[in-house]
């Protein structure tokens, strides 16, 4: 059974939607060990709560520094024998430390067809705007293993999104998720969960 600790911030629809598919047996064999939020205020926790699923706070001004923070996170998960880390709207920037006790078994997914519109500053509706802005026809999201590179991670699948004329920053966003950030998320955590993920010169492979 594949344990899995997931990441949080704020409402949590990411979480909700990996949640349905390993209820409704899309992903199989794995289940949500915990949920760690930075925010104590986060719906994202209330959401774990409806499911049974263990909620905690970790915040990082709770700590004198970095470090410690990052610690009290791998162990937090390493406590409950978690293997696959999926961060779902995690508005905390994760160090070296955390990512070297993890390396590629952190997921995150972005609302946009890397390498357009990613990196340092591109986040929530930031993405879209700059989407909007340059006018692109398609746009979409991406699932990625996370690396020290902001949004820079191997890639592990992407869907793209039509961009629609009256399109505002809102309803792309809610177009991306729905379309795109809902299905290949839970449809990444599936392909770790099955062992068909492996990482080859940074480079994802999907094995058939």
């Amino acid at each position: 059974m594949l344990k899995i600790g997931v990441l949080v911030s704020g409402g949590g629809t990411n979480l909700q939607a990996i949640i349905d598919s390993i209820e409704s047996n899309y992903i199989k064999n794995a289940e949500i060990a915990v949920v760690v939020s930075s925010n104590p205020n986060a719906y994202a926790l209330e959401r774990a709560k409806n499911h049974n699923i263990e909620g905690v706070t970790i915040r990082k001004k709770d700590f004198s520094d970095v470090s410690l923070y990052e610690q009290a996170l791998i162990d937090c998960f390493k406590e409950r024998n978690v293997e696959l880390i999926v961060m779902a709207g995690f508005m905390v920037v994760i160090g070296e430390k955390f990512i070297d006790a993890f390396r590629n078994r952190i997921m995150n997914v972005h609302p946009s067809l890397i390498p357009a519109f990613c990196g340092d500053g591109f986040y929530g509706l930031r993405v879209h705007e700059a989407a909007l802005k340059r006018g692109v026809k398609l746009t979409g999201a991406t699932v990625h293993f996370v690396n020290e590179i902001t949004d820079g991670g191997p890639i592990i699948l992407q869907k793209a999104v039509e961009v629609m004329e009256d399109d505002t920053p809102e309803v792309l966003q809610k177009r991306v998720m729905q379309e795109a950030e809902w299905i290949i998320y839970p449809e990444a955590v599936k392909l770790f969960a099955e062992g068909r993920l492996s990482v080859v010169d940074d480079k994802v492979i999907i094995r058939r």
